[in-house]
């Protein structure tokens, strides 16, 4: 499933969606860089909370666009450190919602006052540094704040994990509580239906027909819009735990020669 242009390029007010990513971020740094470098050319507002290693890659990425220079000049375009924004506002383990408020709003008041007419948009890894560290419920409760602050006003929110779908950490349990709090999943990888596919015809053999019909009846969650290959990724977990493993290791070694030609 390829991503909806309208997603990155045209995203409407209060969508807060996520994408998950592995060791390899590059797809991440690039869908990221089309987030902002299209709404540099509207004209929108931009706040950017990322970590040093990606502000640096997303800065590559966007150093040579003339938009780009002119709305860090004019305020436009901001970035901050995902840490030590996070230092500004967590109490005793937890997001504090008046100082996260006080922080998130005024940062994002100043680029939107820049804006003139247009629209606000947003890129956070604060929930994926939390995550990261282990404290899932922060992150979730982080998510809550922002899905507050986004009811509230014209801010599209784009966010990030590290989390790799085809690792156990991606399943059901684990996701529901985050992925609850997104409208939509960025797809991970353009290739990974395929390699699913492949893999699922080599390690079930004759059933997978009949498994085939079963997924595509039963295999969207019931919260944000989730691309087809992570869809089945987490039916194969919930349903077949005994092949499901067999199956997506088989699939990340199909991805690596895939990305390997």
């Amino acid at each position: 499933m390829s991503l909806p242009a309208s997603l990155l390029d045209q995203p409407q007010a209060e969508e807060h969606f996520v994408q998950l990513y592995g060791k390899d971020d590059s797809l991440l740094i690039r869908n990221v860089s089309r987030y902002v470098r299209e709404g540099l050319r509207r004209g929108d507002g931009l706040l950017v909370i990322a970590t040093a290693e990606h502000r640096g890659s997303l800065v590559r990425q966007l150093n040579g666009d003339p938009p780009y220079a002119r709305a860090v000049l004019e305020g436009r375009l901001v970035f901050l450190d995902a840490e030590k924004t996070l230092g500004r506002f967590m109490v005793d383990g937890q997001p504090d919602q008046g100082r996260f408020e006080s922080v998130i709003g005024e940062a994002l008041g100043r680029v939107r006052s820049r804006a003139g007419h247009t629209g606000t948009r947003a890129y956070g890894e604060m929930v994926g540094v939390l995550w990261q560290d282990g404290q899932i419920s922060a992150a979730v409760r982080l998510e809550e704040l922002w899905n507050q602050l986004l009811q509230q006003s014209d801010v599209a929110l784009y966010c990030a994990y590290p989390i790799d779908v085809l690792s156990p950490e991606f399943q059901h349990g684990s996701m529901d509580l985050l992925m609850c709090a997104h409208t939509h999943l960025v797809p991970t990888d353009p290739g990974l239906e395929d390699a699913l596919d492949r893999a699922m015809d080599e390690v079930l053999g004759g059933r997978v027909d009949g498994l085939r019909k079963l997924i595509q009846s039963n295999h969207r969650p019931a919260w944000a819009s989730v691309p087809k290959a992570e869809a089945i990724i987490l039916w194969l977990r919930n349903n077949l735990p005994g092949s499901a493993e067999k199956i997506l290791a088989r699939a990340r070694e199909y991805q690596k020669l895939s990305a390997s030609a």
